[in-house]
């Protein structure tokens, strides 16, 4: 503990006295992403080194502003009550406002401000790693980085705003029209472009904590991959896995990675089929209202998503059939296999795309009045198969006319509710992973707008 109190005082000191040093030293110029080899949390972890200057240095062409906090005060009201936009384990997220009036030639914009807690579950060093990765790397389905701020003990991120907030709060929130299946599939696919892109990269980037509540949703529902504190370089050279102590969260963690602490790109294809699943069930990942062999969603639902025939049991009712049905099936088929438990049998995230990016233009869906029968708890249900959609002609490209008749056996509708999934932060110990019911780093208060 007192090594650990001591490199934060360290780095805390070498970042404030850097800072005072940028005002008179000219900051090297890069005009090119591509131009400077891309820096990583080992390279500036040593206690003794000047943080700022080295991030002012190596970020210089990511076009980073470097923001003092009376400015973010500014632009937050003081991080006023009216501002704020959630909490999670990283800090308190409020929404602010930034144009030449607080930084002199800066283009006015809104912008969400994360402020570190220091009691809370994250720390310097993930504060750093946020910095270092999307200081440096860019991508349309990436949160923008705009700017930090590394003021004695205080640390900020400034990041562009995310009007719609995040998956999770537009999935699960309650009481609200549920999102269609075309921008489910839309949500799913720009998501998969993301981490397909991290792994892609000269230098590969394991994401490490992909789950509903770090993807956030801008106007138009494009999906951007946020928090990056827990991201890791990938193994390079002959090396298959990266070693790292179990970090994640629960219900979301590949079992191989949860058992062994060996960290590969396929840990990230696994989580990306649990929030696949999420997308088509509606369910969270782990739900202990649930019954118990219900509550971990990828357990329970795996064996049924090979099963064209009882398929419709585990959709959302939420879609009210509203969905394709070839479309979901091959959504089913491609979470299965991103779920498999032998991580070489996963499917690569370019692989992912391919299957998702027609998925969204399928039209069979069908029209007309739903109701959702729920499946009686004797486990009898298992034997039951889904009723086809006989009168939806075809697959793709061709909207059917859909007239079933449903038989209501039983009126009661399943709820959602759920405890927030706890963060694993080692192998022995689970966390809340976000603070106060709020999980949204940079979700907006006009949810439905």
């Amino acid at each position: 503990m007192t090594v650990q109190k001591s490199t934060w005082r360290s780095l805390v000191r070498s970042c404030f006295k850097a800072q005072v040093d940028q005002s008179t030293k000219p900051q090297k110029q890069v005009t090119k992403q591509t131009s400077f080899q891309r820096l990583s949390l080992p390279d500036l972890s040593n206690p003794s080194s000047q943080l700022s200057e080295d991030l002012s240095i190596s970020l210089a062409g990511s076009n980073l502003h470097v923001f003092t906090l009376s400015e973010l005060k500014l632009s937050t009201q003081n991080f006023s009550s009216s501002n704020f936009l959630g909490e999670g384990g990283f800090g308190p997220v409020h929404k602010g406002f930034i144009d030449d009036k607080v930084k002199p030639g800066f283009k006015a914009q809104p912008v969400a401000v994360k402020l570190l807690d220091l009691d809370g579950l994250q720390g310097h060093r993930e504060w750093l790693t946020e910095v270092i990765f999307l200081g440096q790397l860019r991508n349309p389905h990436l949160v923008k980085l705009i700017g930090y701020c590394c003021e004695e003990e205080h640390r900020l991120l400034i990041y562009e705003y995310m009007p719609r907030g995040s998956l999770e709060n537009q999935l699960f929130r309650r009481y609200s029209v549920s999102l269609p299946w075309s921008t489910r599939m839309k949500i799913a696919l720009g998501a998969a472009k993301g981490l397909a892109f991290l792994h892609e990269l000269d230098k590969p980037v394991i994401y490490r904590d992909f789950k509903a509540s770090n993807i956030l949703l801008d106007s138009d529902y494009t999906a951007k991959l946020s928090d990056f504190g827990l991201a890791k370089d990938g193994p390079e050279g002959s090396d298959t896995h990266v070693s790292t102590r179990v970090m994640g969260t629960q219900g979301y963690a590949a079992p191989e990675y949860i058992m062994t602490g060996h960290l590969t790109s396929m840990s990230d294809v696994y989580s990306f089929g649990v929030v696949l699943l999420e997308l088509l069930t509606g369910r969270r990942s782990v739900d202990k209202n649930r019954p118990q062999r219900e509550q971990n969603l990828a357990e329970w639902a795996r064996p049924i998503l090979n099963d064209p025939r009882k398929l419709c049991r585990i959709m959302d009712p939420r879609l009210e059939g509203q969905y394709s049905e070839a479309g979901a099936r091959k959504a089913a088929a491609l979470a299965y296999q991103c779920l498999s438990h032998r991580p070489k049998q996963r499917p690569t995230m370019n692989n992912v795309v391919k299957v998702l990016e027609p998925l969204k233009d399928f039209d069979d869906i069908p029209i007309g009045p739903f109701v959702y029968e729920v499946p009686s708890e004797t486990g009898k249900e298992d034997a039951k198969e889904c009723e086809p959609k006989n009168d939806v002609k075809k697959e793709n490209g061709h909207r059917g006319q859909h007239h079933r008749r449903h038989q209501l056996r039983n009126s009661n509708r399943t709820q959602l509710s759920s405890p927030r999934s706890p963060t694993i932060h080692s192998e022995a110990v689970l966390r809340p992973s976000h603070r106060n019911g709020v999980q949204s780093p940079l979700h907006s208060r006009a949810r439905g707008k």
